[in-house]
Order: structure tokens, then C-alpha cells, then sequence
């Protein structure tokens, strides 16, 4: 299914809407006593929607980018009435987006061919975040999807620090119907990851998704044993991991924040898995941390049940905040 057409089923629309449901309404309510009554952008306007953004968790670097192409446009254009002003939020906050993404024009959900020396190779996903963030569960998630498009999935069990890591990701497993490399507790996950990607190949599998541990982002010797990962995959399977994923929860704001900056330095992550967001009012995140880094998001979590992991696409996504 192409990404454009994903939203046009009321179920997914419908599930999108729902989960954004407490951010929208905290933001529009903000919005109505910034803009009400205004036709046209002046000081007072631009310093409304700045605190309203701001408080949104939108970011500061963001929400004073959001300001100055707000100034920039206004400058050029009339703005005449409330609801164009609400128009010219909704598209900069979409067209400042849109720049951090590829062709939306891709399956929701494509897996790309990959081979090397003529034998086939899974596509890998190493998935990384601190505990809490819902990692093993979004993992769980992904791979129902996948399966549900036809992809043969292995799972790689490489969070050894925390026994109940392996457990969840082996219920997911089996919940599921994929298989899964496990080793247990107290096991070098480099190896765990190693073997993970070895089983993949010799599968013949389409895609690998591998767990890591909950790494705390100032602990500067775990964040090594994450690049020790990536380097005992890439000698399986030549440029893996192909995907870093770092999963961060939506409901932690600023600190999600704090969290990406950290992990992208350390282990160059290049998508983004943004989780709880039914939970939680600080949606505003999603803009933020997409645009900081300029760094995707790719999936939503926008419930608890096994299909409630939605692919991320911009437009419906603000079109979802913005009541359309």
C-alpha cells in the first residue's frame, strides 16, 4: 500500500486521530487564545505562537524556525482573517517537516532488496533507546507488521543485561509467529547480535530486527558497546545495520529530546519511532525532534494493541492536529 493512501482508510485515519487526541486538543486550545480575534501578523501574534509552541514541546530551535518563516511569509502576504492565520501555522509547521523527508510516495512498509557477491541479505534493523520507552514492544510491533506484508522475519534477542528484556521479545516472538535468536541473560550481545544476522542470511529472511539494552545516553562505555554491535553485524552482512531506529517515548517531552541528540551522536541514528502518544499531550515533540536532528520519524505509537504502530506520514499527521 503506497504511503499516500495509508491515511485515506477510515480505520487508520480513525486510529491516528484518537491517539493525537490529547495533544490536539491542549494544542488548539492554545492556539484559539493566541490567534482569536486576529487578522493579521503582528509582535504580539508571533510572541503568542511562540509560547504556545514552545509549551507544546515543540522545542525552542524549532518553534524559532517556525517563527521566522511565519515573519518571512506574513511579510509577503495578507493575512486577513483568523483562519488564514491558522492556514499559514498549519503549512509552515508541514513544509519545515517535509524537508527532513523522502519520497512519500514508497510502500508503508517496503523492505528493499539487498545483496552482496550475488547471495541474498536481509534487510537489519538495530533498534536502540533507554528502558522504558516501550523498544521491545514497538520491536514486537514491527515485525507483526512486516509479516503481515509478507516478509520473513527473524528477531535478534541482544538486550542480555535484563532477563524480562528476552522473555517480552520472546512472547512477541512466538505471539507473532517469527523466529527469534536468543542466548539468554549475561551473553556478549555482540555475539547475540552476531548470530542474529548469520541465522537471517542462512534463512534466506527478508528482514532482521535486533533489541539492544536500554542504554542510558550519558553512559559514554555503553554507548561503545552499541558501535561494538553494529561492527559484529556489518561482518555478516556487509553496510548493516542498514536502519538505526531509536525509539523514544512521546510522553517524556524535553527529555526525549536530550535523549536523540545523544544517541544520533553516538550511534548515527537515521530513523525515529515515536511511542505513547495516545498517553500523552506533548505530541509537539514529533515536530521538534524530527526537525532538530533532520531525521525522520518513521513510526507513531498511537495505542496498545498489535496494530496500533502506525507508519509516520507528515501531512496527516499535522492535517490530525489541526482538526482536519
Amino acid at each position: 500500500m503506497a504511503l499516500k493512501d495509508f491515511f485515506k482508510k477510515k480505520e487508520n485515519k480513525d486510529k491516528l486521530n484518537k491517539g493525537l487526541e490529547k495533544t490536539k486538543t491542549s494544542l488548539f486550545s492554545k492556539l484559539s487564545k493566541a490567534i482569536v480575534g486576529k487578522g493579521k501578523v503582528d509582535d504580539m501574534v508571533l510572541d503568542d505562537l511562540e509560547e504556545v509552541l514552545i509549551t507544546s514541546d515543540v522545542g525552542v530551535d524549532t518553534t524559532l524556525r517556525i517563527i521566522e518563516r511565519i515573519e518571512s511569509r506574513a511579510a509577503r502576504d495578507k493575512y486577513t482573517s483568523e483562519k488564514e492565520l491558522n492556514f499559514l501555522l498549519r503549512d509552515e509547521i508541514l513544509q519545515l517537516m517535509l524537508e527532513n523527508y523522502p519520497d512519500n510516495e514508497l510502500d508503508a512498509f517496503q523492505v528493499p532488496s539487498l545483496t552482496h557477491e550475488g547471495k541474498k541479505l536481509p534487510y537489519i534493523i538495530m533498534v536502540v533507546g533507554v528502558n522504558g520507552v516501550g523498544k521491545t514492544t514497538t520491536i514486537g510491533k514491527l515485525a507483526y507488521r512486516y509479516k503481515q506484508q509478507g516478509y520473513k522475519v527473524v528477531l535478534g534477542a541482544a538486550d542480555t543485561f535484563r532477563a524480562a528484556a528476552v522473555d517480552q521479545l520472546k512472547r512477541w516472538s512466538e505471539r507473532v509467529g517469527v523466529d527469534i535468536v536468543e542466548k539468554g541473560m549475561n551473553v556478549d550481545p555482540a555475539s547475540v547480535a552476531f548470530e542474529s544476522v548469520r541465522a537471517g542470511v542462512e534463512a534466506g529472511a527478508d528482514i532482521v530486527i535486533v533489541d539492544t539494552a536500554g542504554r542510558l545516553h550519558n553512559k559514554v562505555n555503553l554507548m561503545n558497546e552499541l558501535s561494538k554491535i553494529k561492527r559484529s553485524m556489518s561482518k555478516v552482512a556487509p553496510g548493516a545495520p542498514h536502519e538505526v531506529l531509536l525509539v523514544l517515548d512521546a510522553s517524556t517531552g524535553q527529555n526525549a529530546f536530550q535523549q536523540a541528540k545523544a544517541f544520533t551522536a553516538a550511534t548515527q541514528v537515521n530513523a525515529l519511532a515515536l511511542t505513547k502518544l495516545d498517553g500523552t499531550a506533548k505530541g509537539g515533540v514529533v515536530i521538534g525532534v524530527s526537525a532538530e536532528l533532520k531525521t525522520p520519524v518513521k513510526y507513531i505509537g498511537v495505542g496498545e494493541g498489535i496494530d496500533d504502530l502506525q507508519v509516520f506520514e507528515p501531512a496527516s499527521f499535522i492535517g490530525s492536529l489541526f482538526g482536519e
